[in-house]
């Protein structure tokens, strides 16, 4: 059985006004849309046009979305990169952020102006500072189909943002690395739990949660595309409760749903 998220929570223009603190909301799959005091950034929205049926509804569209100062895309994947996503919201985005690799992409095939950066790169959006982090997701080297160049770790990563409520660090798509287990302590993570090899796997997710022992875990890249046979879509949350440490920072937020960042107590 594949384990399905729970029901989703539509929001609309009023999650993009100006607030105290900071909001995450789970757009699904791996997507997130935070908003920290009046600025709004969404981490790979995919609102529209995945070929892969869903379990989900998502929450908002394209068309709802008022404006949004930065879309952050960590690579090139049609779970994360969303072509038709990027294109309805050219207009309605300030800024377009990602490696290098996905800013050629978006410039090609959509003529966004995105910004390319290397690994550990930072740059400012509002009041919020944003760094790439390090990503192993060069999957398409392994095959010959998907091999149509010869694929650079820098073309992946992560986004680390710190906000003025707390430091939210969405690690993206990746297989465990060391550096990512010795990061300073963020006070959320945006945590894929997939098993698959180019992904943390269940090892991995047990390992990167004992690093960071008292930070929520924001459970993203499960329960949301119908296909029960793709280790890549089906973590399950009550098998990272039964391997993390103090289970209960474990985060199972519906599509939509709010999350309030807080500062972890020094």
């Amino acid at each position: 059985m594949q384990a399905k998220a729970p029901e989703t929570k539509p929001f609309g223009k009023e999650a993009f006004t100006s607030l105290e603190g900071t909001v995450v909301r789970w757009l699904g799959n791996a997507g997130a849309l935070i908003n920290s005091r009046g600025t709004t950034i969404m981490i790979d929205p995919v609102l529209s046009g995945f070929d892969m049926p869903l379990l989900i509804q998502i929450p908002i569209t394209e068309e709802d979305v008022p404006g949004v100062d930065a879309v952050l895309i960590t690579h090139c994947d049609n779970d994360h990169y969303s072509r038709a996503t990027c294109g309805k919201l050219a207009e309605k985005t300030k800024e377009f952020h990602a490696p290098h690799y996905v800013a050629g992409l978006l410039k090609e095939e959509l003529n966004i102006n995105g910004t390319g950066h290397n690994i550990r790169e930072k740059f400012q959006v509002g009041d919020v500072a944003v760094t790439l982090t390090p990503a192993d997701h060069a999957w398409q080297n392994a095959f010959p189909k998907q091999h149509t160049r010869e694929f650079q770790m820098e073309d992946c990563c992560g986004f680390w943002l710190d906000t003025p409520d707390g430091s939210i660090w969405a690690v993206g798509d990746s297989r465990l690395m060391e550096e990512q287990l010795h990061m300073p302590r963020p006070d959320a993570i945006l945590f894929d739990i997939s098993d698959s090899e180019w992904h943390i796997g269940l090892e991995g997710v047990k390992k990167m949660a004992a690093a960071y022992p008292d930070t929520p875990l924001i459970l993203w890249h499960w329960g949301s595309v119908d296909a029960p046979e793709w280790k890549e879509f089906n973590g399950d949350p009550q098998v990272v409760k039964e391997l993390v440490v103090n289970p209960e920072r474990v985060v199972v937020l519906a599509p939509g749903e709010r999350y309030c960042l807080k500062k972890l107590v020094k």
